[in-house]
């Protein structure tokens, strides 16, 4: 998991293992054995790792695979892969239960259903009619 994730950020970012070891103040040895998984940073140069890549702690150390894709590099701070879900025949999906837990949504919740040429959001309701009413006050007030 970090190894993997260590390996895929860094050529993401097209950065040697060298680059990366001079960023957190470290040898580049020491790097190459995380990346092997020999051993592990400390939480301290894990931060750092994560702050370097633009990631969360959490997201650097976990496993990011999707059904049918395979293991992906952890995503941008705030940009999140859910999972995959099954189309119902009347259309219906099922939000998996950590989208659902982080955003707390529930049965009879209210969602915005946008998209653009390449997929589909889902958006609270509440929050995007909130937002679309600062918007109109907005450019009501602006002459």
């Amino acid at each position: 998991m970090l190894k993997d994730n260590l390996v895929m950020l860094r050529k993401l970012n097209g950065y040697s293992q060298e680059q990366i070891a001079e960023k957190i103040g470290i040898s580049r040895q020491a790097y190459a054995k995380w990346e092997s998984g020999a051993t592990i940073p400390d939480i301290e140069k894990a931060a750092q790792l994560a702050q370097v890549y633009g990631v969360t702690l959490d997201s650097l150390s976990k496993d990011n695979s999707v059904e049918g894709i395979g293991i992906l590099p952890p995503g941008p701070r705030g940009k999140n892969i859910w999972g995959s879900v099954m189309l119902g025949e009347r259309g219906q999906i099922v939000i998996p239960k950590a989208a659902r837990d982080k955003f707390a949504l529930k049965a009879g919740d209210r969602l915005i259903v946008a998209s653009d040429e390449i997929g589909i959001a889902l958006l609270p309701a509440e929050t995007f009619e909130s937002k679309m009413r600062e918007f109109m006050t907005l450019i009501s007030e602006k002459p």
